[in-house]
């Protein structure tokens, strides 16, 4: 009973159109576009949810730190996305974390979302 109320918490206000625009892939010029310093693109780019995931499983651990210690992931996740409640969760990962741990925790983070939100989506 807990667990399912606290999933309801952190969906709040989401409806069926919120979730699928969380879930649906943006043009690739507001893509997440991955560099690895500042004007170091590395040809990667993720177009939604899903393959935001797929890219921090296999993108450097540089990359992940220089996004992280700007907010990139939380703006773009919260401002390009529309998931407010995702880039919350980002924001109380620990950036003092190794790389590895905190590519780990990324990976989880938006792993356990994603799968959240495809639940809430069959559920609506």
């Amino acid at each position: 009973m807990l667990q399912s109320a606290n999933k309801n918490d952190n969906n709040p206000n989401l409806d069926k159109v919120a979730v699928q625009k969380i879930l649906n892939s943006v043009p690739f010029d507001r893509g997440f576009h991955f560099f690895s310093d500042v004007g170091k693109y590395t040809g990667e780019t993720a177009v939604n949810l899903f393959s935001f995931r797929e890219e921090l499983r296999t993108i450097e651990l540089q990359s992940v730190r220089f996004h992280f210690g700007r907010r990139d992931f939380q703006n773009w996740v919260k401002g390009t996305l529309g998931d407010m409640e995702l880039a919350e969760r980002m924001d109380r990962i620990d950036a003092k974390l190794s790389d590895e741990r905190l590519k780990r925790e990324l990976i989880m983070v938006v792993q356990v979302r994603f799968e959240e939100l495809q639940t809430l989506l069959k559920a609506l």
